[in-house]
């Protein structure tokens, strides 16, 4: 089969980038398409800042018959690229047929380029940003993915794995069923901790959003820090942006931060699905779909929420803070009883200590995602990802 691969440069291709993942999920009633705008900020060099300190590119893929059956994009993050014994850059945004041919090419087109950019090895799929959207293949419960959580076709995983590409670290979203009780041990935990003597438990709130972000921003990288290698620190300014970003649909209540002696010592940052109602936009937010997005949000349409994150600084680990935050959580959804279930995502192989937890209050490993690593010296060895011992 002839294959023709294209270079997003213009308005025509930037459309058709966008339209190939809805050409190829057209039959899949899971799917979810991410707005249109969101994905192409990713790659708007005015508003994505990892354009300050990084570059990408974008490529799709048509047939012999000019339909789209591909697209792929590859990324240069200077600020973590060397922090590998391999000089690192990623891919991302793929999507393919069902052909290894077809797939192959777009594997080595991204892998050219970083290749003359001075790159020795590529990880993917990962996002050309955070690692809390967009990030790892999944390969094992494919059910309703969640906002900015990869979803794709169960084959990809046979694309990636034939081509070369070896796991990097393993990933896994817990599920939880909220008309069931934590469990009793863990509330009597929880519940002490929380009166603790010194200790103080605050949501986010709008009006003194500076203040609390500043506070999220110190005990998120204290915290991130002490297990995730080549740790980059998330400056106050990003939060406040991801945060601004999600007002329509973010609920105070659902962030938090634990304090002891006025002092940040834990964060835990969740958000209603709102993929329960973009699942009924197709990727556009024009008028009509603005005022959908409103009824469907009026009328309690979003019944799950997504848990993106949870850490504690090392020197309160192990005491129970952690429970005592989905304590103050739980007594939300008591309130909100629209609400049915979390989805907790994702947890890697790399912080064993996070999944203790969500075991701990009942919740069930329910999807699988792989990041994987290709070396371009096919010589050399390759070692994964650390995992810590305990």
């Amino acid at each position: 089969m002839h294959f023709n691969i294209t270079k997003v440069f213009d308005k025509k291709t930037k459309k058709e980038f966008l339209k190939t993942a809805k050409i190829l999920y057209k039959n899949d009633n899971v799917w979810v398409c991410p707005l249109d705008k969101e994905i192409n900020n990713i790659f708007d060099p005015a508003i994505n800042t990892y354009y300050h300190h990084g570059e990408a590119e974008r490529w799709i893929l048509k047939d012999e018959n000019n339909n789209l059956i591909g697209r792929i994009a590859a990324f240069i993050d200077n600020k973590t690229s060397k922090l590998y014994d391999q000089s690192t850059g990623g891919i991302g945004f793929f999507e393919c047929i069902n052909d290894k041919e077809a797939a192959f090419l777009l594997f080595d087109t991204a892998k050219q380029w970083l290749k003359e950019k001075g790159i020795e090895a590529m990880n993917g799929p990962i996002n050309f940003g955070e690692p809390d959207g967009y990030w790892g293949l999944l390969v094992e419960g494919f059910t309703h993915p969640t906002y900015e959580v990869n979803y794709n076709h169960p084959y990809y995983q046979n694309l990636f794995e034939s081509y070369g590409f070896k796991t990097f670290y393993k990933q896994e979203g817990f599920h939880f069923n909220l008309k069931e009780n934590l469990k009793s041990r863990f509330m009597k935990i929880a519940e002490w901790v929380a009166k603790k003597p010194g200790y103080e438990f605050r949501h986010f709130s709008w009006k003194d959003q500076d203040e609390l972000v500043e506070d999220f921003a110190e005990a998120f990288n204290i915290a991130w820090a002490s297990f995730k290698e080549n740790f980059e620190p998330l400056k106050p300014e990003y939060i406040k942006n991801t945060i601004k970003k999600g007002k329509a649909i973010i609920d105070e209540e659902f962030i938090w931060l634990a304090y002891y002696k006025k002092k940040p010592i834990a964060v835990f940052l969740m958000y209603p699905d709102v993929n329960m109602i973009l699942k009924h936009m197709n990727g556009k937010m024009n008028l009509w779909n603005m005022l959908k997005f409103l009824y469907l949000k009026n009328t309690k349409t979003i019944t799950r929420a997504r848990s993106v994150l949870m850490g504690v600084i090392p020197q309160f680990q192990n005491l129970g803070i952690e429970s005592a935050m989905m304590w103050q959580v739980k007594q939300v959804f008591n309130r909100k009883t629209h609400y049915t279930e979390v989805e907790f995502s994702w947890v890697g192989d790399f912080n064993p200590k996070m999944r203790k937890i969500w075991v701990s209050i009942g919740a069930v490993p329910s999807k699988h995602y792989i990041t994987y690593r290709y070396l371009f010296d096919r010589t050399l060895k390759y070692e994964r990802y650390p995992i810590p011992e305990n």
